[in-house]
């Protein structure tokens, strides 16, 4: 299996408000950059958004290495959020619906075709890729809001 690299991240304008995602995908010294925006939207929704969009441009099975900058990704991974989730019928430990649902639940559909391990990289600082990715995804958001002045 061909081995992927991808950075992602999300970014919003308000909390809800206008927002942007962006990926990185890295082959063999190739790179695509994937980036996309919604009118009405959350970050933590943006930051899901990324790696789906990223995993459904790969055309086939790839071993996956995803960096994400967004705690609230890694951790629901890392830290077995998700299965719990899943366990308990997509409540969450108060019992309430588990946010973002449709898109946690698209993200592992995605995740299934692939092996995906996850990096956490820390926001905001030197590293260059994640850097580029949350341009991107700020990018988005003002040509979105350019589009619709």
């Amino acid at each position: 299996m061909k081995k992927v690299e991808i950075y992602t991240d999300g970014a919003c304008s308000g909390n809800p408000g206008p927002g942007g995602w962006a990926a990185i995908l890295s082959y063999k010294g190739y790179e695509k950059e994937l980036s996309g925006s919604e009118l009405e939207t959350t970050n933590n929704r943006m930051e899901l958004t990324a790696p789906i969009k990223a995993l459904e441009a790969l055309k086939e099975p790839c071993n996956v290495v995803i960096y994400t900058d967004s705690a609230y990704v890694y951790n629901a991974f890392e830290q077995g959020w998700i299965e719990i989730w899943q366990k308990h019928n997509w409540l969450n430990s108060r019992k309430k619906p588990v946010e973002n649902q449709d898109l946690w639940q698209h993200l592992l559909k995605v995740m299934r075709i692939h092996n995906v391990k996850w990096i956490k990289v820390k926001g905001h600082s030197d590293n260059e890729k994640n850097n580029r990715c949350d341009n991107l995804a700020k990018k988005a958001i003002q040509m979105l809001l350019e589009e619709n002045s």
